[in-house]
């Protein structure tokens, strides 16, 4: 199993990086992440990622990850039944790491469907069965201006406009995330604060 590579940055494409690695040169579809990552290099330079090497009945495939934590997601995205290794890199190169967990996090089916190949059906699959296995410090703990856990409402003001929010059907997250947003814009008033919201949702 090949779980890491370090080399001489041959070729950086789109869709896939070249790294040559004593003598070898290994053609590696990299996340966003990772393509981010090595895009900073020059060719010739060395580049590092962390893989994963798929051998299925299509053929052979090494996928590349900018650390071991965007790894595992990935890992836990493909254990999903439905999800193959090539929609888990699409959904990792749409979206932040920090974002999709997240998303799965929150049980935003909408957001995770954005991803090119996603449906409904599916996102809806990677959220039941991956829900409980994302905790709150996952997602606080992610870098790379990864998004936080929304903040617990800290006056009654908050309280009550999430409670009006989450009565005309929004969740608790997406209430609480819609406050935050208008008193980031600068809301004070509860009337205020909930029609800025509504705007944003």
């Amino acid at each position: 199993m090949i779980g890491y590579l370090r080399g001489r940055v041959l070729s950086l494409q789109p869709e896939y990086v070249i790294l040559e690695a004593n003598g070898v040169g290994y053609e590696v579809v990299c996340s966003g992440a990772a393509f981010s990552k090595l895009s900073g290099v020059r060719e010739g330079e060395e580049g590092e990622v962390y893989t994963y090497l798929q051998v299925s009945e299509q053929g052979i495939a090494l996928f590349g990850f900018a650390d071991l934590k965007e790894k595992e997601l990935f890992l836990r995205l493909t254990s999903v039944q439905g999800v193959g290794a090539k929609l888990a890199i699409a959904a990792l190169s749409s979206m932040r790491p920090a974002d999709l967990t997240q998303a799965i996090y929150t049980a935003d089916v909408k957001r995770l469907t954005a991803v090119k190949g996603l449906g409904k059906k599916t996102a809806e699959r990677i959220v039941l069965e991956l829900h409980g296995k994302i905790s709150a410090d996952e997602i606080l703990g992610t870098s790379e201006g990864g998004m936080s856990v929304p903040a617990a409402p800290k006056s009654q003001e908050d309280d009550d406009a999430v409670a009006a929010l989450m009565n005309l059907g929004f969740t608790k997250q997406e209430s609480a995330r819609a406050v935050e947003r208008a008193k980031a814009a600068g809301a004070t008033a509860v009337e205020e604060i909930i029609g800025i919201a509504l705007r944003g949702m």
